[in-house]
């Protein structure tokens, strides 16, 4: 059994596996596999090909699977889950990089929390290439330990969003499995508020991973995500739909395993609203303002951060605000915490 299975859900984009999968064979640690399950997109063959001349390449290194329905987003990560061998499972986007030295920082930590459910990692975002960095995304300055209960999970799950580089208790997982939020495109949130309940968290400072910017969405194909979400496209629509689905997870898990995080989690989202409504913004007024009332029916007009981050995209736009907040999280070291976040340092 190996320590770490590297799990990639692949649906179409072959051209951008390549240097992901040179990325990992790269690294410095040996004891890891690479499990790859194919969603039956209409790329197959040709994502097929990659995989068998890197597998003659690196014979026993990578595990590859074909699905024999579209399960969709959720149910691909259910499904990796399921054929990884390894103890802990590191999920990479099928068009990321993951970072030199990745897989031993995150072994190394494990070994001195091997208690841990999931890890926190910190990643930064790319254009075009891996030498144009165009925003780091770290939480804290230094490695924190969270003890498992109602504030770890509040601080993780907001940021646990993007997958790229997220590590889980794969047994953990396997505990938990369900397709009930099949759809959400938010399972590892799932995952990581119920598997939070009763094990601890690390956060690692170190840049694991580099997500590449401007990639075409590849969900709505799955018979779950039809009708929420639109391939190669982010509507206001199917972000709202996300949205609800962050919100759900989080009653659910709050009902069902009877801790307190639904609120803590809304001033998080609320707080951090800014991402969400800047993707929006460049659209038409009338409908950036519709989709940020259909935001704040959810209860985060709360939140004075998110009436200032709507007001300000509405009459500024997002091309200034984002020059201004990557400049402050570049003076500062980390991106600005409010709320949980900053109660962690106290």
């Amino acid at each position: 059994m190996p320590i770490i299975s590297v799990c990639i859900p692949a649906y179409n984009r072959p051209e951008v596996l390549p240097p992901l999968l040179d990325s990992i064979l790269e690294q410095d640690f040996i004891d890891y596999e690479i499990v790859i399950c194919e969603d039956k997109s209409p790329m197959r063959m040709k994502i097929a090909e990659v995989v068998e001349s890197y597998s003659r390449k690196f014979p026993g290194r990578i595990s590859y699977f074909e699905n024999e329905t579209n399960l969709g987003y959720d149910g691909n990560l259910r499904n990796l889950f399921e054929r990884a061998k390894g103890q802990y499972c590191f999920f990479m986007g099928n068009d990321d990089l993951m970072c030199s030295g990745a897989l031993s920082t995150v072994a190394s930590a494990l070994s001195r929390h091997p208690e841990v459910g999931v890890v926190l990692r910190s990643y930064a975002s790319f254009d075009d290439t891996p030498d144009n960095i165009s925003q780091v995304f770290r939480y804290f300055d230094e490695e924190k330990f969270f003890t498992a209960g109602e504030e770890s999970i509040a601080t993780i799950y907001r940021r646990s969003v993007v997958i790229p580089g997220m590590v889980i208790h794969r047994e953990a997982a396997l505990n938990l499995t369900t397709d009930r939020f099949d759809g959400s495109l938010l399972y590892q949130l799932y995952l990581v508020a119920n598997i939070l309940v009763t094990k601890n968290a690390v956060f690692l400072p170190e840049i694991l991973v580099l997500y590449r910017n401007g990639g075409i969405p590849e969900f709505g194909n799955s018979n779950k995500e039809k009708g929420k979400f639109v391939p190669t496209e982010q509507t206001p629509a199917s972000s709202v739909c996300f949205m609800r689905g962050m919100l759900e997870i989080a009653a659910y898990t709050e009902k069902t395993r009877n801790v307190s995080i639904y609120h803590q989690i809304l001033r998080d989202i609320g707080n951090y609203s800014y991402p969400v409504l800047a993707i929006q913004a460049k659209r038409p007024s009338r409908v950036f303002m519709k989709y940020g009332y259909d935001l704040a029916k959810m209860g985060l007009w709360r939140y004075p951060l998110f009436h200032l981050y709507f007001w300000t995209l509405l009459l500024v736009g997002p091309t200034q605000l984002d020059k201004l907040i990557i400049f402050l999280k570049a003076r500062i070291g980390h991106t600005p915490r409010f709320g949980v976040a900053a109660k962690r340092l106290r």
